[in-house]
């Protein structure tokens, strides 16, 4: 596996300069959140032109790192049409932007039938994820005329909250083209980390064959809540996870989240760990 980091939690300077440090610590790939990590230049959808997106495809080949994922982790299940239609539109531009800039997937967490974004049960029901199926198929249309991989990432607390309703959308859709990132943390909560093996062996099942890319991070239980923390400093069992990878996704990217730059390369040791053991 090809282990790397969410640049937005590496050192904080220009990219140019960070792009060296990561590769320094050990990475190999990277997950970018454009507005997370340049500031000194437009990042606006009419700012991603071909020569920009060339431009940082060269300074990641200097670097030795891949361009692992674009992020761009919009509401597809916004209910405003004015506000949906410009987040289509953002993703569209991202895509046409991966696609000069190599990037292994564009990737998009599941949303929320609301403008703020923000957790209602109605996540949950058949409703919403219809309306999240129906904004996301034109985009998945697009990312096809343009040869690139759209992942969705499921989180518990979103529309696409389980392997389950994440296969449904692969199979409605039914597109080359739509992938997954696993996150098999966010597939946990307060009321299921204890299931967390359960969750995992239904995950890898259902949804294996089709996963992108791992997002690699632990988790704790403190006030009752669930806590997410660098890999190594909690209690998920990614002993169970990372076999089958090892086997069945060779060279597959995993990106680290939730570290800082003093505990990055520790947590990075602590994966690396758990694969040359598997």
């Amino acid at each position: 596996m090809q282990f790397g980091i969410r640049l937005h939690d590496a050192v904080n300077v220009p990219i140019e300069e960070r792009l060296k440090v990561v590769k320094e610590q050990g990475f190999s790939c990277a997950h970018v959140a454009l507005s997370k990590v340049i500031s000194e230049n437009s990042v606006a959808d009419s700012a991603l032109t071909p020569g920009y997106a060339m431009y940082l495809r060269r300074l990641f080949d200097q670097n030795e790192l891949d361009f692992a994922v674009l992020g761009c982790y919009l509401n597809l299940a916004n209910p405003d049409s004015e506000q949906l239609k410009s987040i289509q539109n953002k993703y569209m531009a991202n895509i046409r932007f991966a696609a000069h800039l190599g990037a292994g997937v564009v990737g998009t967490e599941t949303g929320a039938p609301n403008v703020e974004y923000k957790f209602e049960e109605a996540c949950w029901s058949e409703e919403a994820l219809q309306l999240f199926i129906k904004n996301l198929r034109p985009v998945v249309k697009y990312a096809e005329q343009m040869g690139v991989l759209i992942a969705i990432e499921p989180v518990v607390r979103h529309i696409v909250c389980n392997p389950v309703r994440a296969r449904r959308v692969l199979d409605e859709i039914n597109s080359p083209n739509l992938r997954i990132i696993l996150d098999p943390v966010n597939l946990l909560e307060i009321y299921n980390y204890e299931k967390q093996d359960e969750i995992v062996d239904e995950a890898i099942e259902l949804l294996g064959k089709d996963v992108a890319v791992l997002h690699v991070k632990d988790f704790v239980i403190e006030d009752n809540k669930l806590k997410s923390v660098p890999v190594g400093q909690g209690q998920f069992h990614w002993e169970r996870v990372i076999p089958y990878m090892k086997k069945e996704k060779p060279f597959m990217h995993a990106t680290l989240e939730d570290t800082k730059p003093d505990n990055a390369v520790a947590a990075l040791n602590y994966i690396k760990e758990i694969y040359r053991n598997s």
